[in-house]
């Protein structure tokens, strides 16, 4: 035992006490974070604890419940553990649970996926199961193929772990793929039945420049998938889920394994549940673990720490969750969707570093789901509320914005008294990373307080607006207002469209305002078709008709038919893909430019644009329509990451947006800039020129994301007129008037942004 060792713990006991006894805070990783700053071998000599060895779950969705259930499943089978329930997962946060917690037979924890390269090395833990990868805080994450390439690494340096993983995923099936440890593939043997999302993660092969298809899919990329180009495609399942069955009270199915098959259920209602249970149950078999005592772990299984957490209170039904990356939103408003009755819907998205600063995912959530359903009020909170405000409205939900979720009961409340509400409607809380302790405090609050009456809880949230009375609150909240505040007024009520009923008619309904989406399954990794769906938007709720036309891989486009083009951003072997198409209609998109034909470009399309661009650590030809080009950072490996406040000549606000890319662009001499760097925080195209973007003739390129026209109705209103005016040439009619919208709900989330950059 090193001097350096015995310090190290010393300081981690000394600070435990310290910030259990005095400071009266949670102690998960600053003990572990100031004994690894002493011992950085401080886990090498830790794994002695876990006498019987370790398994460690990895994963963008899922690792809390999974790990937590694994934790239950070896405690029910008799076997002593070390765990890091509270979801402390780098590797401060597993150091303190092993400094803390008394040596055991197993270490059961949780990994962030990137840390995975800190740990699994030192404790050289017997498995690692790896339940899925989604794009996830790309700000600090960056591209999946690093978080692969990462995890790959972790097990090539601990050869005797076993890799327990996701063979549904073809980016966990990737890495299994590429690493010589035994592997173990667990998956679902037959389809949900679930409907789509807009967004998946993988629709390229892992192994080639194919497409991946599929059998069936379940959500976002996960299913049995092949690729028609190679040999790439989802392996045999070691344990494999049959017969599943998905309803109101949980999932049950039979999962077969090497031995037997055994029927399994969890009490919780969601696909992914499905995942994580035949996750956790391989797992148990391969560690010996009985399948009695893990069903009696899954039937007991009651986390309490805000994921899937059901409340009753003052007779509503209330149900908090975590979602953090599109496909958990998307899988919980499927939750919410299942649910027709009265409800109130309250979204919370921080934008922390741990959350991650970009928060273009949002425009990838698919809220239009939301949209029909009656008797449903929704709410946004959250230090982002203004920007989810944003999006909701245009996927046709209006959204109030709110401090807290006893903001969101008492607005509840007042609309139940005006009666709009039912007094029984149900509650649906969903929020990101550090948006959900507080949800979650609040809610044990009113909990606890509400004892057994069924009421004091939502009373003392409604008493919070400082009335006596909840029929005061209503009369000054729900009466005429509290439809729009609560989020049931109807799409065109929010847009103004109504200033403009007649022109639909002017614009000529056979023949629309055609925008070609230029392919939006390579070229969208920042939430970039949130930008066609506000430019599409703007036109209808002006009554102008508008088609969207989505030219996907291996599709081609009459740019003379077209009125305005958007190409977005994505991962460097999409972006190759995408640019190899782009260069074959190369000279027909010239064309539309040099016609005048508007063009909005993002990130990777906007450094397509030029006449070289950075490919990896490699230069590759651009389109050339542009006199620019992308060249590598010199000596510096930094990417240019954050927000972005400018000035352009196309808006009299200031333009906000998100940076994230390598390569620094240059544009040719007397080339305009979009923009102009302002403020405390942005680099532009490089970091020594502080401009940002390009113009030329109708074209606007941008490494402003997020998506560039959700706090810019500015530039989306100067790219849609420059449309009409090609829409009027194009067709020989008269481009139509409009008048403005009404912008409230992007301004506000402008100025929320300008104050913090200024």
């Amino acid at each position: 035992m090193s001097l350096r060792f015995t310090l190290a713990r010393a300081v981690g006991a000394a600070s435990t006490w310290g910030l259990k006894h005095v400071a009266h805070r949670p102690a998960a990783n600053l003990p572990g974070r100031m004994a690894l700053a002493i011992d950085p071998a401080l886990l090498d000599e830790l794994r002695g604890k876990c006498a019987e060895g370790s398994v460690i779950t990895v994963g963008t969705n899922g690792k809390t419940s999974t790990n937590n259930l694994l934790a239950d499943a070896f405690e029910a089978a008799g076997r002593t553990i070390i765990c890091n329930r509270t979801g402390a997962n780098l590797a401060a946060g597993i150091s303190s649970a092993l400094l803390q917690q008394p040596a055991a037979q197993w270490g059961v924890f949780e990994c962030d996926e990137l840390w995975l390269a800190h740990v699994l090395p030192h404790l050289r833990s017997n498995y690692v199961v790896l339940l899925n990868l989604f794009r996830d805080q790309l700000d600090r994450c960056g591209e999946i193929d690093r978080i692969q390439t990462s995890i790959a690494g972790a097990l090539a340096a601990s050869p005797d772990t076993v890799l327990v993983y996701n063979a549904d995923d073809p980016l966990c099936a990737r890495i299994a793929d590429t690493v010589a440890n035994r592997t173990v593939a667990f998956g679902l043997a037959e389809s949900m039945n679930l409907a789509q999302n807009t967004v998946a993660d993988a629709q390229m092969c892992q192994k080639c420049d194919g497409m991946v298809q599929y059998h069936y899919r379940q959500y976002g990329q996960l299913g049995d998938y092949y690729c028609t180009t190679c040999d790439f495609a989802r392996p045999a399942l070691d344990y494999a889920g049959r017969d599943i069955k998905l309803g109101a009270d949980g999932v049950s199915m039979e999962i077969c394994g090497p031995a037997a098959c055994e029927q399994v259920r969890t009490p919780q209602a969601t696909p992914y549940a499905a995942y994580n249970l035949v996750a956790a149950y391989a797992l148990c078999r391969e560690a010996n673990i009985p399948t009695p005592a893990f069903q009696r772990a899954v039937d007991a299984f009651d986390p309490r720490n805000g994921r899937l957490q059901r409340y009753r209170l003052g007779g509503r039904d209330v149900l908090l969750n975590l979602a953090k990356n599109p496909t958990g939103f998307n899988q919980n408003l499927k939750i919410v969707e299942v649910d027709r009755g009265p409800k109130m819907v309250a979204f919370f998205i921080n934008d922390q570093v741990a959350d991650g600063r970009d928060i273009s995912w949002i425009w990838d959530i698919d809220f239009e789901e939301l949209a029909g359903q009656e008797d449903t009020v929704v709410f946004a909170g959250g230090s982002r509320a203004h920007d989810l405000a944003v999006r909701l409205k245009y996927a046709g939900i209006t959204a109030a914005v709110i401090e807290n979720i006893e903001d969101a009961f008492m607005r509840l409340g007042a609309l139940t008294a005006a009666g709009v509400m039912p007094a029984d409607a149900a509650v649906y809380a969903i929020a990101n990373y550090t948006a959900l302790p507080p949800v979650h405090a609040a809610l044990d609050a009113m909990e606890a307080a509400e004892g057994g009456s069924g009421r004091e809880a939502v009373g003392a949230a409604e008493a919070a607006a400082g009335t006596e009375e909840p029929r005061a609150v209503a009369g000054e909240v729900a009466g005429a207002a509290a439809k729009d505040a609560a989020g049931i007024a109807g799409p065109a009520e929010v847009a103004g469209a109504a200033l403009v009923p007649d022109l639909a008619q002017s614009a000529g309904s056979t023949a629309p305002v055609v925008i070609a989406h230029l392919l939006p399954d390579l070229l969208n990794l920042y939430g970039d078709g949130g930008n066609v769906r506000i430019l599409e938007q703007r036109l209808r709720w002006r009554g102008i008709p508008v088609e969207v036309r989505r030219i996907a891989h291996g599709e081609t486009v009459d740019f003379s038919t077209v009125d305005l083009v958007f190409m977005g951003g994505g991962p460097d072997r999409e972006q190759k893909l995408a640019s190899e198409q782009l260069l074959a209609m190369r000279d027909d998109l010239a064309a539309y430019v040099e016609a005048d034909g508007p063009l909005l470009a993002i990130c990777g399309g906007y450094q397509i644009l030029g006449t070289q661009w950075l490919w990896g650590d490699e230069l590759v030809e651009g389109l050339a329509l542009i006199d620019m080009e992308t060249r590598r950072p010199g000596t510096s490996a930094n990417r240019l990451i954050g927000d972005m406040m400018l000035t352009s000549p196309l808006a009299s606000r200031p333009v906000i947006g998100y940076e994230n890319h390598a390569g620094r662009t240059y544009l040719g001499t007397g080339v305009e800039c979009f923009g102009r760097v302002v403020g405390k925080a942005g680099f532009g195209n490089n970091d020594s020129e502080g401009v940002e973007g390009v113009r030329y003739r109708n074209v606007v390129g941008t490494y402003s994301h997020g998506p560039l026209l959700s706090k810019n109705p500015e530039v989306a209103d100067w790219l849609l007129a420059r449309a009409l005016e090609h829409w009027a040439e194009r067709t020989g009619g008269a481009a139509p008037a409009w008048e403005p919208l009404d912008d409230a709900a992007e301004v506000a989330a402008n100025e929320v942004m300008v104050r913090r950059l200024s």
